[in-house]
C-alpha cells in the first residue's frame, strides 16, 4: 500500500516535471521569436537564413556534449525515423515561413500552433493513449482558446491577400501543422530510444541538413555584424540546442497532447516580450487568452500526463 502510493506520487512528480519541460521548450522558442523579428526587421536576414544557421550552431554545440555518446549501431535500425523526424521539424519551421511569407503572420501562426493539438489528440485518442472526457475537453477548448485571443488581437492579416496567395498560404500553414503533429508524435519515441541527448542531436543535424537545401534558391551567409552573430549564437544555443533538448525529454514522458498544449506557452512569450521590450499593447483579450492557456496547462498538471506504453 505504502510502495503504491510512493509510485504514484513518483509518476506524478515525473509528470509535473515533464511538463515544465515542455513548457521550458515553449518559453524557450517565444524568446526565439522576438529575436528572429528583430534580425528581419532591422538587419534585414531571410527567415531561411535564420532557421539554417539556428539548426547547425545547435548541432554544432550538441555534437560537442553529446556526439561521444551517440550508438550508431542504435541509431542504424532507427535511421529512417530519425530522418521522418528531423525533416518535419525543418519542414514545419519552412512551411511556417512560407505561409506568412504569402499571407502575414496572424492567419498561419493561428492554424501552425492550434492545429497540432487536435491533430495528436485525435491520433491519441485512437491509439488508446488517451481517454476522451470533460477534463480533456475543457483543457483543450481553454488552450486553442487562449491562443488564439493572443495571437489574433491585430486581425487575420490576409484583408489585401487575393485568393490565389490566400489558398497558398493556408495550404503552407496546414502544412505546417501536419509536420509539427507529426514530429511531436515521433520525437517523443526516438528519445526513449536513444535518449534525449543523441535524439535531440541527430534530429538538430538532419534538420540543418534540410535547411541547408534552401541554399539552392535563396543564399545563405552568416552576418558580418556583432549584433546579430550574438542573436545567431542565441538562437542556436538556447531556441535549438538547449530547447530541443527539453522538448525530447518532456516528449518522453508525456502523453502527445500535454505535449503540444504546453509548447502553446511559445506565442504568450513572444507576446509578452515584445510588450515589454518592443513597446506593443497587451489588449483586455490578450489577457484574457494568457490566463485562458495558463489555465489549461494547470488542467493538464492535474491530470494524467504520462504516455500510455
Amino acid at each position: 500500500m505504502h510502495s503504491s502510493s510512493n509510485n504514484s506520487n513518483k509518476a506524478s512528480s515525473q509528470s509535473v516535471m515533464a511538463l515544465c519541460a515542455a513548457c521550458s521548450a515553449g518559453f524557450f522558442w517565444g524568446t526565439g521569436a522576438v529575436v528572429v523579428n528583430i534580425l528581419i526587421a532591422k538587419h534585414g536576414l531571410t527567415p531561411e537564413n535564420i532557421s539554417f544557421w539556428r539548426f547547425t550552431v545547435g548541432a554544432v554545440i550538441l555534437l560537442t556534449v553529446f556526439g561521444r555518446q551517440i550508438h550508431w549501431r542504435q541509431l542504424r535500425p532507427l535511421m529512417m525515423t530519425v530522418l521522418a523526424a528531423g525533416t518535419s521539424m525543418a519542414g514545419y519551421v519552412l512551411c511556417w515561413f512560407l505561409g506568412i511569407e504569402h499571407i502575414g503572420a496572424a492567419i498561419p501562426t493561428l492554424i501552425a500552433l492550434c492545429l497540432p493539438p487536435v491533430l495528436v489528440t485525435v491520433f491519441a485518442l485512437v491509439r488508446g493513449q488517451e481517454t476522451l472526457n470533460v477534463q480533456l475537453f475543457s483543457v483543450l477548448v481553454a488552450a486553442l482558446t487562449g491562443t488564439i485571443l493572443i495571437v489574433s488581437r491585430h486581425g487575420t492579416g490576409a484583408g489585401t491577400t487575393d485568393q490565389h496567395e490566400l489558398i497558398i498560404g493556408v495550404l503552407y500553414s496546414f502544412g505546417s501543422a501536419i509536420l509539427y503533429a507529426g514530429f511531436a508524435l515521433i520525437s517523443g519515441r526516438l528519445a526513449t530510444r536513444l535518449g534525449t541527448g543523441q535524439a535531440t542531436t541527430c534530429l538538430t543535424i538532419v534538420a540543418a541538413l534540410i535547411m541547408g537545401l534552401s541554399s539552392l534558391y535563396r543564399p545563405l551567409y552568416w552576418p558580418a555584424g556583432i549584433l546579430p552573430q550574438a542573436w545567431f549564437l542565441y538562437l542556436g544555443v538556447v531556441t535549438a540546442a538547449l530547447a530541443l533538448l527539453a522538448f525530447s525529454w518532456g516528449a518522453a514522458r508525456l502523453t502527445p497532447t500535454a505535449l503540444t498544449v504546453a509548447t502553446l506557452v511559445e506565442p504568450l512569450t513572444a507576446v509578452l516580450l515584445a510588450a515589454l521590450f518592443l513597446g506593443e499593447h497587451l489588449g483586455a483579450l490578450q489577457w484574457l487568452g494568457g490566463f485562458l492557456l495558463l489555465l489549461s496547462i494547470w488542467g493538464l498538471g492535474r491530470r494524467r500526463t504520462l504516455p500510455v506504453l
